[in-house]
């Protein structure tokens, strides 16, 4: 899996997913309950990542939907 993008924005991250969804493209939201011990306070951002082999293809959906300054461009290591 490859971080695709980070937010604390879960209208973002919700149109995101939908935008992969209808593209047939798994993403699957890390962090998404840590807001459980943070309290709410979006002090911790979601990650929404996709598997490694859809990465390309998934950042040129976002890029063209307007979203490409949200893409992660970086490996981790």
């Amino acid at each position: 899996m490859r971080e695709l993008i980070m937010t604390n924005d879960l209208v973002l991250i919700s149109y995101v997913e939908a935008l992969l969804a209808d593209q047939g493209i798994e993403a699957v939201v890390f962090d998404r309950n840590i807001s459980l011990m943070e309290g709410s306070i979006g002090a911790f951002p979601r990650r929404v990542v996709v598997p490694e082999e859809s990465w390309f293809r998934a950042s040129r959906i976002l890029r063209d939907a307007g979203l490409g300054e949200w893409v992660i461009e970086h490996e981790r290591l």
